[in-house]
């Protein structure tokens, strides 16, 4: 059997690709070149995993909505 551990990183990792096929086909239909949707979409790749990770720091750090005080 599959562990739950095993099965969200593949879930994150095939997730995060069909975001970036997505901005590569939205980017190429809007300026007609491959170089550019290749480059928004690599820029893509690297850039939202950073500011997911910030946006969660901030969250947990700072954000109390929904969590208990102790």
């Amino acid at each position: 059997m599959e562990s739950n551990l095993t099965r969200h990183i593949l879930k994150t990792i095939s997730y995060r690709l069909l975001g970036t096929l997505t901005t590569v086909i939205v980017a190429y239909f809007v300026s007609s070149s491959l170089t550019v949707a290749s480059l928004l979409g690599f820029g893509e790749l690297l850039l939202k995993p950073v500011i997911y990770f910030l946006h969660e720091r901030i969250w947990y750090k700072y954000i109390r909505i929904g969590k208990s005080s102790k």
